[in-house]
């Protein structure tokens, strides 16, 4: 099947061409017949699989036929994030070359006045994320009652994000008589329970089952000792073909501290979190993709819906709290029918979190070892014996105690000294400071050190892994 097969304009085809493209995925090719077609629709389908062009697409088409007006949007696409936003604009403006369509971005942590500007101008598709459409509402900034057509993108993040009431509220202003698209990877009950309240009759879709693993992903746990993760990192990034990466963590100082650990070992690495302002952000991202990094230190707030080619690797540098986010983080990396690694350091405090991903995905993760490589790239040092390995003091020395030097003879041969050059020499205050601290009768003996404990290094067993160690 091609795209001329789902019905598409041949201007639209052209651009799709010109992007590259000439077999649609699964889930486009179920999804733009329908859409085309005015239907509402569910769509279940994992990251990655091309669900963006398959409403973008069948929307360009529908809205090439209509006249916007002033405030009033024609449609109206919502998405979680500022970065998802951002890049399905960017679909839209590459897509839409060929058609006379305006589109505004209404997202935070930019200026409103031009945001305002375009509505004012009339815009045929408006992407937005819920907090900053709700602001323009509530400033009278914008109405809803024009708006035939919604997107309700990444339906299962909106709830993680507490967007739901938003969403409700939203979808209140808009006319009944509308089409709804929802798109999402997995199918929660609040999930389940906005798509009967908001949804007629719609068409369901399901590519692949929710949460399943991409076969184009080969993962790996590495079990590790918590104090040399950065260490197993490091050891992997060097040695496994690693083009471009994405490491993802649990909290905001953990990203910035080890894109600073990375950078001092000589990385190409950078940040996104968020914590940012959107223009860093966007700056940072726009360096990863355009290859002057090849490293990224994200937070979750990267991790669903970015679509940036050639990541070769996905590195969970903490194991995700919620099992659904170790599906989307690694699924930046096997994009599109490409290849991919993913590795999940796990440490004694990750057990239980890997554990419930393990669970989620139906199938235990690959070990993957690196002790001794680990160890043939930073060996340990030499310790000392121990103690009791040591020669018995007596044999320590080979001369006998009382051949060494008496102290005593030092004194003795002060004492003798004449009373008058002892009298010459200046008084205690006023002589010079010594150059050099006298050095001390005996060493210090140093405490035997216990050689370092390797990557990967575990010395308990471990509930839930045969085979393993705890640490």
């Amino acid at each position: 099947m091609s795209f001329a097969d789902l019905g598409l304009s041949d201007e639209l085809l052209q651009a799709i061409t010109a992007k590259g493209y000439d077999t649609p995925t699964p889930i486009q090719a179920q999804a733009i017949p329908s859409v085309l077609m005015m239907r509402d629709l569910i769509a279940i389908a994992q990251t990655g699989t091309g669900k963006t062009a398959s409403f973008v697409l069948p929307m360009i088409d529908i809205l090439a036929h209509g006249r916007r007006r002033a405030m009033m949007p024609r449609s109206l696409i919502l998405e979680p994030t500022r970065e998802l936003a951002a890049q399905v604009a960017e679909n839209f403006e590459a897509y839409g070359k060929n058609h006379d369509l305006k589109m505004a971005l209404l997202i935070g942590g930019v200026q409103m006045g031009d945001q305002v500007k375009a509505l004012n101008e009339g815009v045929d598709v408006l992407i937005a994320t819920p907090g900053r459409l709700m602001d323009l509402f509530e400033r009278g900034k914008i109405l809803l009652t024009g708006c035939d057509l919604l997107v309700i993108d990444e339906a299962d993040r909106m709830l993680d994000m507490g967007f739901i009431p938003d969403i409700e509220t939203i979808c209140s202003k808009l006319p009944a008589s509308r089409q709804t698209l929802l798109f999402s990877a997995t199918m929660p009950p609040p999930i389940k329970k906005l798509a009967d309240k908001f949804l007629s009759n719609p068409k369901s879709i399901e590519v692949a089952r929710p949460a399943s693993n991409n076969t184009n992903i080969a993962q790996h746990k590495v079990l590790v000792d918590s104090r040399k993760k950065r260490e197993a990192l490091r050891y992997l990034l060097q040695n496994d073909n690693v083009s471009t990466a994405m490491i993802f963590a649990n909290r905001k100082t953990t990203v910035r501290e080890l894109n600073k650990s990375l950078q001092r070992h000589g990385f190409q690495s950078g940040e996104i979190h968020g914590d940012m302002d959107q223009s860093a952000r966007i700056a940072e991202l726009d360096r990863f993709k355009d290859g002057k990094i090849n490293i990224l230190v994200c937070s979750d707030v990267a991790a669903r819906g970015l679509d940036i080619k050639g990541v070769s690797h996905v590195f969970n540098f903490d194991t995700p709290w919620h099992p659904d986010d170790y599906v989307h983080r690694i699924g930046r990396t096997g994009r599109a029918g490409a290849t991919g690694r993913a590795f999940t350091l796990v440490g004694k405090e990750d057990l239980e979190a890997i554990e419930n991903v393990e669970k989620l995905t139906g199938g235990a993760i690959p070990l993957y070892k690196i002790e001794a490589e680990a160890a043939e790239e930073r060996p340990a040092r030499e310790s000392r014996p121990r103690r009791e390995e040591r020669a018995p003091r007596e044999e320590r020395s080979e001369k006998p105690r009382r051949e060494r030097a008496p102290k005593a003879d030092k004194a003795e041969a002060t004492d003798k000294a004449p009373r008058a050059a002892r009298e010459e020499r200046a008084p205690r205050e006023d002589r010079a400071p010594r150059a050099e601290p006298r050095a001390e009768s005996r060493p210090r003996r140093s405490e035997p050190s216990e050689p370092p404990s390797k990557p990967g290094e575990w010395n308990g067993p471990v509930p839930g892994f045969p085979g393993i160690s705890a640490l």
